[in-house]
Parts: C-alpha cells; structure tokens; sequence
C-alpha cells in the first residue's frame, strides 16, 4: 500500500526518474555523512576545545585566589591566555546564542558541567565568549575569544561537500542527458510512426538502445510492406471487379424496368462496397498535414451535406484557430460521421470545440443509437449492428466508425461514442489532437 501511495508522486517521464536515480542516493550519502561528521567530529573537537578552556579558567581563578600573594601573577596570566576579567553587580541567567550556532549548546553544557559558579554563557556577541559566574569574593564574567572555543572553519566542509556535490551531479546529468537522448529519439520516430509520419530515425546510444532502435526499424519496414501489399491487393480486386460489374449494368440497362430495378440496386450496392473497401485500403495516410482554419474546415462539409438536403446543421462553435490535420482523412472521418448520423436519424446537429490541446468535433443524432455494449464492436472494421440501427434507412459495410478512429489516431486523438442528452441518439465525438508547434 505504501508504494501504491508513493507511486503518485514520482515523476512520469524518463529524464525526472533518471535525474531521481542519481540525485537521490548522492543527497542521502551527503545527510548521512553530515550527520556523522556533527555527532563524531565537530561535537568530540568542540568538547575537547571547551575543556582545554575551562582549565585555563581554573588557573586564572587560581590566580585571583593568589593575587594577595602574588599581586603580579594574575595579569601576567590574563595576558598570557587572552582572557580579561570584570566583577559585575548583577548575574545573568540566561545563555544567549545566534540561531545558526549549534555548537552553543555543547560549550554551555561542558562549562556547566567543569566549572562550579557558571550561572549563564553568552554566545551571540561576534567572535566572543561571556562567562558569568558567581564567586565568593563577587561576581565576575570572563571574556575570550570564541575561535579557542569551536573550530572556526567547520562550514568549510559543508560548503565543499554542497559545492562538488552539485558539480559532480550536474556532470552526471549531461551525460545522462546523452544516454537518454537516443530512447527518446526512438520514442518519437515510434510515436511518429504511429501517427502516419515516417520520420528519418537512426539507432544510436548505447547497445541495448541500438539493438532496440534496429528492430524498431525492421518492424517498420515489415509493416509498410504490408500496408503497401494490401493496398496493392484489394485496389487491384477492386479495379478487376470493376469491369464486370460495367458489362452487368449494360447488361441489366436491356432488361425490362420490373426486373431492371431489383438488379440495378443489388450492383449498386456492389459498387459501393468495392469504394469502401478501398477507401479503407487506402487508409488514412495518404496526404500531408496541412494547416486549416477549423471552423471553416467544419463548416463547408456540413455545407456540403446540405446541398444534397441532409437534415445536418451547426449547432455551437467554441473556440478558433488553425489547427493541423491531414484535410482529405479529417474530411473522410467527418463525412462518415455525419453520413451515419443522417442516414439512421431524422436530423443530426455538429458541434466544434477547439482548445490548446485538442480540435472536437462533435455529431448528434436522434435516431435509436448503439447501446453501450456494443461501442467497442462498432469501431472494429466491417461491423454490422442491425439490431441497434434501422438498416433500411441505408446500407453500409461497417467502414465508417472504423475509418474515424483510425483517422482520430492518426492525429493522436481517439473516437468515443455515447448517448447524445439533448438528440437522445448517438453522440459522436472526434478528438483529433494538436501539436505544440500548431496551436494558434
């Protein structure tokens, strides 16, 4: 449960993990010899430091027991150890301290603990120590300076290890950089490749990553094979069923209209299924990205639609702008969308949404729609859903829904299905999504 909570907050791309790999331990590595070098290091000087001190104190306290003895002795001693002495009417009780300074606490407390008469230890005055203490003959406060007391450059090594330690990971983050490049080069000639684009793309980086990059480059060899071999096969049927199909129409055009009719239907339907089959051969990259005005794009194929009296119409527009798509596929996607709509409803209603990220077209339809079991089979090729739609208001092969989705991914986008609120019919939404370098 604690790596699923965890999981949240790590970071998604491959240059944030990567960069936490690295800086992470060095980070820890640095607390934890810190750590060690305060407690061991730093603490065991400082105490050494304050006691080697406090019996300097002990002998200049020994001087002012002898001073009736010996008058001379106790300056001698004062200038010899760099301390002065002052009586003062008043103690202070309470230690003083800059807030930066943890080494104060150490040196309170091994005063404290060595010299009797110690009532506070004042350590917020630069470079100095005040040392109040009650004697029989008064009270006094001793005065040294701080360096005799604590190491004076212990920051030095902190600043050391904070300074290499941000050198030595920035290093390791261009060369990161480096190795990293090549998979994400690879991920977007896959991403590209995905999308229609054939980007050049050659392996580099380390073994894994060429080897890697290799097959990448084989598979999308095998796959523009097959797509072009595919394309070749059913427009090359296509093309060979043509023929016949004209000698029926003469041949049925000499019929009587009784029997004429029945026939002519049946090759029609023939004709239409030989253009849908290779419209879909075709797929749906077949022309370049080009910038279009959205609205305008949207606009003239329902305008289109209803030039042949389609019940089609614009119902909300939000947002403008150029966005890029390849026109002739986005069109397709479109027009079947719409000629579903019209062909199973009584009307159908368009909506466009542009935003920064994504171009929506939305299609609405009052018609009887496809329950919500069925939206997955609807977007396989050559699905047939007679239950959920009145197939005597038109026929089809089951291309339609396919060809959007394929176009929808092409653009980096996708194709949902749902219930239209307002229609109560099929709600269509084509995502078609945008690029940095196109958003307008």
């Amino acid at each position: 449960m604690f790596f699923k909570w965890l999981k949240h907050y790590m970071p998604r791309s491959l240059y944030g993990r990567a960069a936490l790999i690295l800086v992470l331990p060095v980070v820890l590595l640095q607390l934890v010899v810190s750590f060690g070098l305060i407690t061991r290091h730093f603490e065991g000087v400082t105490e050494q430091m304050t006691q080697a001190v406090t019996r300097e104190v002990f002998l200049v306290l020994e001087g002012l027991d002898a001073v009736e003895t010996v008058p001379e002795a106790l300056p001698i001693i004062l200038d010899t150890l760099e301390m002065s002495i002052d009586y003062v009417d008043q103690l202070e009780t309470q230690d003083t301290r800059v807030w930066y300074d943890f080494s104060a606490f150490i040196i309170s407390r091994e005063f404290k603990r060595y010299l009797p008469g110690v009532t506070a230890v004042q350590l917020a005055e630069k470079g100095r120590v005040n040392l109040f203490m009650q004697r029989p003959e008064g009270n006094l406060v001793v005065r040294f300076d701080r360096r005799r007391v604590s190491a004076s450059n212990s920051h030095q090594l902190f600043v050391n290890m904070v300074f290499f330690g941000a050198l030595l990971t920035f290093v390791a983050y261009l060369y990161l950089r480096n190795q990293l490049r090549p998979i994400k080069r690879l991920a977007a000639a896959a991403e590209a490749f995905g999308r229609g684009q054939n980007v050049p793309y050659s392996p580099g980086g380390a073994v894994e990553v060429r080897a890697a990059g290799s097959a990448f480059l084989d598979m999308r060899a095998r796959i523009e094979r097959q797509i072009e071999q595919r394309t070749l096969l059913l427009s090359g049927v296509s093309h060979d069923l043509r023929t016949p199909l004209t000698r029926f129409k003469l041949g049925v055009s000499l019929l009587e209209d009784e029997d004429r009719e029945p026939l002519e239907k049946d090759i029609e339907e023939m004709q239409l299924m030989l253009d849908a089959f290779l419209s879909f051969a075709r797929g749906v990259y077949e022309d370049e990205n080009d910038l279009v005005d959205a609205v305008a794009f949207v606009q003239a194929i329902v305008d289109d639609f209803k030039r042949t009296d389609a019940p089609v119409a614009i119902h909300d527009i939000q947002g403008s702008g150029q966005v890029s798509v390849r026109p002739a596929t986005a069109r397709r996607a479109i027009e079947n969308l719409i000629g579903n709509a019209v062909r199973y409803a009584n009307c159908a209603e368009v909506s466009v949404q542009i935003t920064d990220r994504y171009l929506r077209v939305r299609v609405e339809d009052d018609g009887p729609g496809i329950p919500a079991e069925f939206h997955d089979e609807a977007l396989k090729p050559f699905a047939r859903l007679e239950p959920g739609r009145n197939q005597n208001k038109g026929m089809g092969v089951g291309l339609g829904l396919s060809i959007a989705a394929d176009v929808a991914r092409a653009h980096g986008g996708i194709l949902r299905l749902g219930q239209s609120e307002r229609l109560g019919g099929l709600r269509a939404d084509l995502i078609l999504g945008r690029t940095e370098s196109h958003r307008a």
